[in-house]
């Protein structure tokens, strides 16, 4: 796992370093540094898996990268002594806010998230910021249809029927988006409360009526568990 650091003060910053290489068995590689500019620059030119940032950085506000990384394909944690902006961070769309101080298994619970999906009501996401023509814009994840896999990246569909493009793949993005999201195929991912029937057609095919009419496809794997989920 490739994993940048942005952290300003040298002693948390080799804390952290230490406790991922204890909790990762040393199977990380990456990058620290202390200020934007440079934590910018690298991330220009360089691909990552995991970005841990703190939001305090010698006076300057690591919001600012923030915003820019959630819109790329890697995970952001935060992890700060500021932990009044925990839920502005989460509504944005990062994976863990930790406050400091913290405990290893801490840091382990921030890790499982990769893998795992448990969110509270006050950590879920709101947001999903894109790219597009070149500058950054937030999407109400309340307007989204449906998310279809486009190749390694995701197409964001909307109600409107318009459509933008995230550059998280679907695994990604279900580790962000509230639980009530569910894959219902290899390709899609969808709100329950957007669905309005299942339909089944010969050859064991089933689709999904959706929100305004639309049919998207229904893996067979997940025909019984979505029934199961939806009938609760």
């Amino acid at each position: 796992m490739n994993i940048l650091i942005v952290e300003d003060e040298p002693l948390s910053a080799k804390r952290l370093q230490r406790l991922l290489g204890d909790i990762l068995h040393g199977e990380y590689s990456g990058q620290q540094f202390s200020c934007l500019e440079d934590a910018t620059e690298y991330l220009s030119s360089h691909s990552i898996d995991l970005l841990f940032l703190d939001l305090n950085l010698n006076g300057e506000d690591g919001f600012e990268i923030l915003r820019r990384s959630v819109a790329e394909s890697f995970h952001t944690i935060v992890v700060s002594g500021n932990y009044e902006r925990a839920i502005e961070a989460f509504e944005y769309g990062v994976l863990d806010f930790i406050a400091k101080p913290y405990t290893k298994e801490r840091l382990s619970k921030a890790l499982a998230r990769l893998s795992t999906r448990s969110r509270s009501e006050e950590e879920e996401t709101r947001y999903l910021t894109i790219k597009k023509s070149g500058r950054l814009e937030r999407i109400d994840i309340d307007d989204i249809a449906y998310i279809r896999a486009e190749g390694g990246y995701s197409q964001l569909v909307m109600l409107d029927k318009s459509e933008f493009l995230h550059d998280k793949n679907l695994d990604k993005l279900l580790a962000l988006l509230p639980n009530k999201y569910y894959r219902v195929h290899r390709s899609y991912v969808i709100a329950l409360d957007r669905i309005k029937a299942i339909l089944r057609h010969e050859g064991s095919r089933y689709e999904l009526e959706i929100s305004g009419g639309e049919t998207i496809p229904l893996g067979r794997t997940r025909y019984k568990e979505l029934q199961c989920l939806l009938n609760e």
